[in-house]
């Protein structure tokens, strides 16, 4: 198991971690995460990875299927200052109610806001989290009949993710 400075160690869901934090190299990680650039994800037990492609054929988001639904993780450079993802929740929250007539609340979660939308057939949760200088955000989408499995999951994911 590898540990930060801080004693914590992968394995034990207190993330997500700073790649700079850890004591550990990236090839330890590539034995139980998925590279995804900027963001190394946990292999989840029974999932399986998609890509979504644009029209040039180029990656646009990769998804961990589960058997709850799936899940996106990407990671962005963010002021050092804290608090972007308290700003993105709001204009996340209204763009989701106007653009797409979700029904949309705000519920408190392990690392602050979580939007959840409700849209026809399915329930998406956005999940952030604000590190040293990058915002991480997870997306789990997933029929409203597992919302409660699938979000469990997705903070798990979340926990164990790595930004680079």
């Amino acid at each position: 198991m590898a540990r930060d400075d801080d004693g914590l160690r992968i394995g034990q869901a207190r993330g997500p971690y700073d790649i700079e934090a850890l004591d550990t190299t990236f090839e330890e990680l590539q034995n139980s995460h998925l590279d995804l650039g900027s963001v190394l994800v946990p292999v989840v037990q029974g999932g399986q990875v998609t890509v979504d492609m644009t029209a040039d054929h180029r990656p646009e988001t990769v998804y961990l299927v589960t058997p709850f639904g799936r899940i996106s993780v990407a990671a962005f450079a963010a002021p050092k200052s804290p608090g972007l993802w308290r700003e993105v929740v709001r204009e996340l929250a209204e763009s989701l109610r106007d653009d797409s007539g979700a029904a949309t609340s705000i519920e408190d979660g392990h690392w602050g806001r979580e939007v959840v939308a409700e849209v026809p057939g399915g329930i998406h949760r956005f999940i952030g989290v604000d590190g040293p200088r990058w915002m991480v955000r997870c997306v789990a989408s997933g029929p409203p009949e597992s919302a409660v499995e699938l979000g469990q999951l997705a903070r798990a994911v979340l926990a164990e993710s790595v930004v680079r």
